[in-house]
């Protein structure tokens, strides 16, 4: 028998503003559910931490739609591009899995992201220069103005996107992740999905003949002995890392600047100590995961987790959002604490699917908040926090702020 709570999972049958509560009664009921999508489809939905980090490294579970389709049972593609962007490591398992994350980490290599800091920093510094420059009383999105420039400039710089492209791509992406009324995406989110598959096609081919010291002819150029990417797969692979390169970012941003605008207390703590921000942005991300639930799986057999037996062929979806607030996990699940010494969030996955870009959002997050809450100390909500909306992405793979009003406040000098 399903759960009341679970007639709708996802945008339409969640009050994404406030779906925790939902997480909870759902989780304690118990840790493995049959559930119907918004969308009209069914999948089984993991709720509870042990559980989920089972489920997140079960090669069981395959992320290899052609496996899935092979069986009689509908599935759902993932992203609207569909097969043309979907020959990246997120959509394999190993062998293939292997060989892609291990030609990508090749490239995308702590050095290359611990160069980006000062960068960073002098991005960050820009942006919150311009907020300043609005005045000390007026009232700005501090999504637009600077959780999502941030992280979509760094992620254009890091791949090679000359600045001529990145506007008409960054409205592409942001048309994409537009919701849909209905089973079918928007034909704004088509349109976008259009263009970033012929742009991807176009830098990839550009930059073959053009190479430059970047993230996209390092992957043009990465081998393996004889095997390097095929051009499908690196462009498969720029769409993944621009997805999680900037989106889920500006949400860890926006979300956490939010969760810190309506918990006062943690953030005078914060203020007081600013050497708390590292632990603080680990907090943000496992009290309001920027990625609230897993991209789907497929149960490859038959497969037993938490005392239910999943039929092979059928999707699994994996909370993560309700697995960071398991309370026999962590102590006091549903407060914020940015002291918290039980970091071991799965944020970011768990697993041979790890993300790969998490020191880059940790880098990106740790400068962003240090920054804002130094050069801003007055910084505060300019609508109640009833009015914060949760309506960008699809209500389960992404979850970030339509917007963030905020009032400045004066703004202290530019430290750097």
């Amino acid at each position: 028998m399903r759960h009341p709570s679970l007639q709708a999972w996802g945008r339409g049958g969640l009050d994404l503003d406030a779906p925790f509560p939902v997480f909870a009664q759902v989780r304690a009921d118990a840790p493995v559910h049959k559930v119907r999508l918004s969308d009209g489809h069914n999948a089984w939905l993991i709720m509870r931490y042990a559980e989920a980090k089972q489920a997140l490294n079960d090669p069981r579970l395959s992320k290899d739609m052609n496996k899935a389709m092979s069986s009689d049972r509908e599935v759902v593609a993932e992203g609207l591009p569909g097969a043309a962007l979907a020959q990246h490591m997120l959509t394999k398992d190993p062998p293939d899995h292997t060989r892609l994350r291990g030609l990508v980490a090749t490239a995308f290599t702590p050095r290359r992201v611990e160069s980006l800091r000062p960068r960073v920093q002098a991005l960050v510094d820009d942006l919150l220069d311009d907020l300043a420059a609005a005045g000390p009383d007026a009232t700005v999105d501090l999504v637009a103005a600077f959780a999502f420039p941030l992280p979509y400039t760094v992620i254009c710089e890091l791949l090679g996107i000359p600045e001529p492209d990145r506007a008409p791509l960054g409205a592409a992406f942001t048309a994409l992740f537009l919701p849909a009324d209905g089973p079918e995406p928007p034909p704004e989110a088509i349109a976008g999905a259009q263009h970033i598959i012929g742009y991807l096609d176009h830098i990839t081919v550009h930059k073959k003949e053009h190479p430059d010291d970047d993230l996209i002819t390092a992957l043009g150029d990465v081998r393996d002995g004889s095997t390097q990417l095929t051009h499908r797969e690196l462009c498969s692979t720029l769409f993944q890392l621009f997805v999680a390169g900037h989106d889920t970012t500006a949400s860890l941003i926006g979300n956490g600047v939010a969760a810190l605008l309506t918990h006062p207390e943690q953030l005078a703590a914060l203020r007081a100590d600013l050497s708390l921000v590292p632990n603080a942005v680990e907090e943000f991300l496992r009290f309001d995961a920027p990625v609230p639930h897993s991209t789907f799986r497929y149960a490859a057999v038959d497969t037993e987790i938490g005392g239910v037996v999943i039929p092979a062929g059928e999707q699994v979806l994996i909370s993560i959002a309700s697995a960071n607030r398991d309370p026999k996990r962590f102590t006091d699940p549903e407060d914020l604490d940015i002291g918290r010494e039980d970091r071991r969030h799965i944020a970011f996955g768990h697993g041979i699917h790890f993300c790969l870009g998490a020191p880059l959002a940790r880098v990106e997050g740790q400068i962003a908040f240090t920054t804002l809450l130094t050069r801003f100390p007055e910084l505060r909500l300019a609508v109640p926090p009833a009015e914060l909306h949760w309506g960008h992405g699809d209500g389960l793979v992404l979850r970030g702020l339509d917007e963030l009003p905020v009032i400045p406040g004066p703004a202290g000098p530019r430290a750097s």
